[in-house]
C-alpha cells in the first residue's frame, strides 16, 4: 500500500529518459536479451516493475538505479495500479473430500514423464466452457493439476488456487513468498510445490493451511521452475536459478550458482539428500573488463520435473548451460541420480563448453565468456519411454534442436539423435515433448524475434530408430499485425491415441492427427474472455505449460508475457460436448 501510494505521489526523475539510457538496449524488437518489450511491460502494474527491479529478476540490473530512477521507470511504462482481487466466485458447495486422487496430478498425466493419456478423444467437440482470469498477471504458466474433482494451479502473483473443476468455481486460495511457476503435487493430503524463490511448501489439500515450508537454496537468484516428483513418499525438486539475467551488468560478480536435486521427506519436509549438478563449490576466477571478479563454475540449472525409474532405482534430468567460466562436464547434460542417495550413477554431456550468460547478447558484454556457447542447455524434462521393441530408452529433447535417445542400462550411451531444427537460445526443444510406444511428439521452437514465420511446427519421430515420421510446419500465425508474434512452439505437447496438442506462440492451441500430422482442431486464444471470477483476462503465447486432459474436459493456460511472448491472463477450460 505504501508503495502504491508512493507511484500516485511521485515526482522526479524522467522515466522516460531514464529508460531509454539505462534499459532500452535490451527492451526493443529484435533484440537477443529476451527481454519484454515496452507493450508487454505496460500490462504490469507499477509495484510489480518496482518489485522486479528491486529484489526480482532484474535485481542486479535495477541496482544501477537509484529508488528514484526505479520508481520513474515504472512510471513511464505503466498506468496500473495493483489491487488485490476480491473473491467474486467463492463456491456455494464445500470442497469434496479428495480420495482416488485419479485426473492428471503434477507435470505428467503418465510414467516417465510421458504426458501420454491412453485414450481418443474428437477435438472437434471440444467447447469452451469456462474461463478463470489471473489478476494482475501478464503470464500465466503454472499448468493445472486435476484430481477427483478439483483443479489446483499456482499463478505469476504466488497465489495457488483449489478450483471445482467442472465451473470454475474458488474453493480456496493460498499465498505463497513468490510466484508459482510449477504444478501442484497432490499426495496424502496435501498440496505440494515450489516458488521461484526456491522455497518448497507443503499445505492441507481441503484447508490451504500450511504444513512445512523449506527453503532449498540461498542463492538470490534460485528459483524452483520444475513441477516436483514424487516416489514412495519422497518429493524429488529440481533448482534452476535467473542468474543469467544479472550477469547482463558488468558489475555482477558472474556466476556462482549450481543447479540440484533435493529429495524431501513428504511428510514432514524433512530434508533427505541435495546434490549439486556441479560437484565443485564455485571460486574466483578472473576479472572482467570492468573490473569485477568473476566467480565459477556455475550453472547446470534443472529447470523442469525429474523423471522417475523405479525399474533401475534411479532419476533423470537434464542440466542447463554454465554460466561462465571454467568449463565443467555437467553442463548441457542428461545425469542419473541414485534415488536413495542421490549419488550421481552417471552423466551424459551432449553439447560441452557450452558457457553463456545474458552479457553474452546484451548492451554490455564484460561478462560474457570467452568463446562462449549457444545457450543449449536442456530445459525439458527427460522421457522414459518403452518403445515397440520393449527397449526402454530415455529421450532427451535439446535447445540445440537435437532430440537424442539415450540407453539407461549402458551409462546414458546414445543409440540415436535426430536434428528438427537449427536450435538457439529459444530455439529447439524448449519446455518438453510427449510419447507413445510409437513416437515421441517434438514441439519446436528455433524462435527468431525480427521473423514472426521462423520455427515452429510439430515432428513425429520413430521412437526405436529416431527416423521422421511426419513433420507439420506452422501455419501462418493470426498475430501477424502485432508485436511481438511469433510460429515458435515452445510448449510442451500432449499425446494422446489419436490427437496430439500443442500450443503456439503465436496464441493457438492446435490439434493434430497422431497417424499423419493433420491440424485436426484449432482454438486462438488471442481475445479477451468472460471470466468466471469477473477479473478481465485475454489469451496470448501459449508458452511453458501444456493441455491436461480429464475426463470430458480439457485445461490450458494462455499467456506469456517474457521471451518475446505476448501477455495474457487466462485459464481456459473445454467440454467435449
Amino acid at each position: 500500500m505504501l508503495l502504491a501510494l508512493a507511484l500516485l505521489a511521485f515526482a522526479g526523475p524522467d522515466g522516460a529518459k531514464v529508460f531509454e539510457e539505462k534499459c532500452s538496449g535490451c527492451h526493443k524488437p529484435g533484440s537477443e536479451t529476451r527481454a519484454p518489450l515496452p507493450a508487454v511491460l505496460k500490462e504490469m502494474a507499477r509495484a510489480a516493475i518496482v518489485k522486479s527491479l528491486e529484489s526480482g529478476s532484474m535485481k542486479a540490473q535495477g541496482a544501477a538505479l537509484t529508488a528514484d530512477e526505479r520508481l520513474a521507470v515504472a512510471m513511464f511504462l505503466s498506468a496500473k495500479i495493483d489491487a488485490p482481487a476480491a473473491l467474486a466466485n467463492t463456491c456455494p458447495m464445500p470442497m469434496p473430500a479428495l480420495s482416488k486422487l485419479t485426473g492428471w496430478n503434477g507435470w505428467s498425466a503418465s510414467a516417465g514423464n510421458t504426458r501420454y493419456v491412453a485414450r481418443t478423444v474428437d477435438p472437434a467437440k471440444l467447447k469452451l466452457k469456462w474461463a478463470f482470469g489471473h489478476p494482475g498477471s501478464v503470464t500465466a504458466v503454472s499448468q493445472p493439476t486435476v484430481v477427483d474433482s478439483v483443479l489446483f494451479m499456482g499463478s505469476e502473483k504466488g497465489i495457488v488456487y483449489a478450483l471445482d473443476a467442472a465451473t470454475g468455481c474458488e474453493f480456496w486460495r493460498y499465498q505463497a513468498e513468490a510466484g508459482v511457476r510449477v504444478s501442484i503435487l497432490v499426495h496424502d493430503g496435501a498440496a505440494l510445490f515450489g516458488d521461484t524463490k526456491a522455497n518448497v511448501y507443503s499445505i492441507d489439500a481441503q484447508t490451504a493451511a500450511l504444513k512445512w515450508k523449506l527453503n532449498l537454496d540461498k542463492h538470490p537468484f534460485a528459483r524452483i521452475t520444475g513441477t516436483p516428483s514424487l516416489h514412495e513418499d519422497r518429493l524429488y525438486v529440481p533448482v534452476s536459478s535467473a542468474e543469467e539475467v544479472p550477469a547482463g551488468n558488468p558489475k555482477y560478480p558472474c556466476c556462482t550458482f549450481r543447479g540440484s536435486v533435493a529429495a524431501i521427506n513428504s511428510g514432514d519436509g524433512k530434508l533427505l539428500w541435495q546434490t549439486y549438478m556441479i560437484p565443485d563449490e564455485p571460486k574466483p576466477t578472473t576479472k572482467n573488463s570492468a573490473g569485477t571478479q568473476r566467480m565459477g563454475p556455475a550453472g547446470a540449472a534443472v529447470w523442469l520435473s525429474p523423471t522417475i525409474d523405479p525399474k533401475r532405482k534411479m532419476l533423470y534430468v537434464g542440466t542447463g548451460n554454465g554460466y561462465g567460466e571454467p568449463e565443467t562436464p555437467f553442463t548441457d547434460a542428461v545425469v542419473a541420480l541414485d534415488l536413495a542417495t542421490g549419488a550421481r550413477k552417471w552423466h551424459k554431456q551432449l553439447t560441452p563448453n557450452d558457457r553463456w550468460n545474458l552479457a553474452c547478447v546484451g548492451q554490455f558484454t564484460a561478462n560474457c565468456p570467452p568463446n562462449a556457447g549457444e545457450d543449449f542447455d536442456f530445459g525439458a524434462s527427460p522421457l522414459l519411454v518403452k518403445g515397440a521393441d520393449g527397449k526402454d530408452r530415455i529421450l532427451a529433447g535439446q535447445k540445440s534442436a537435437i532430440v537424442h535417445a539415450l540407453d539407461p542400462d549402458a551409462e546414458g550411451a546414445i543409440l540415436w539423435q535426430t536434428r528438427v531444427g537449427q536450435g538457439g537460445a529459444l530455439g529447439g526443444v524448449e519446455f518438453g515433448m510427449a510419447a507413445d510406444a510409437r513416437a515421441v511428439y517434438v514441439p519446436l521452437s528455433d524462435f527468431n524475434g525480427r521473423d514472426a514465420m521462423a520455427g515452429g511446427g510439430l515432428f513425429a519421430l520413430q521412437i526405436t530408430t529416431g527416423e521422421k515420421l511426419w513433420h507439420t510446419p506452422p501455419p501462418p500465425p493470426p498475430c501477424k499485425s502485432m508485436r511481438p508474434c511469433s510460429a515458435a512452439q515452445m510448449a510442451p505437447a500432449t499425446a494422446l491415441q489419436n490427437v496430439i496438442f500443442s500450443g503456439s506462440m503465436d496464441g493457438t492451441l492446435r490439434g493434430y492427427d497422431s497417424a499423419t500430422g493433420k491440424i485436426v482442431w484449432e482454438f486462438p486464444t488471442l481475445t479477451e474472455f468472460e471470466t468466471v471470477n469477473q477479473v478481465k483476462a485475454k489469451g496470448g503465447s501459449l508458452n511453458s505449460t501444456g493441455a491436461v486432459i480429464v475426463g470430458k474436459m480439457l485445461y490450458v493456460q494462455s499467456g506469456y508475457g517474457a521471451l518475446g511472448g505476448i501477455p495474457g491472463n487466462v485459464l481456459l477450460a473445454f467440454e467435449l460436448q
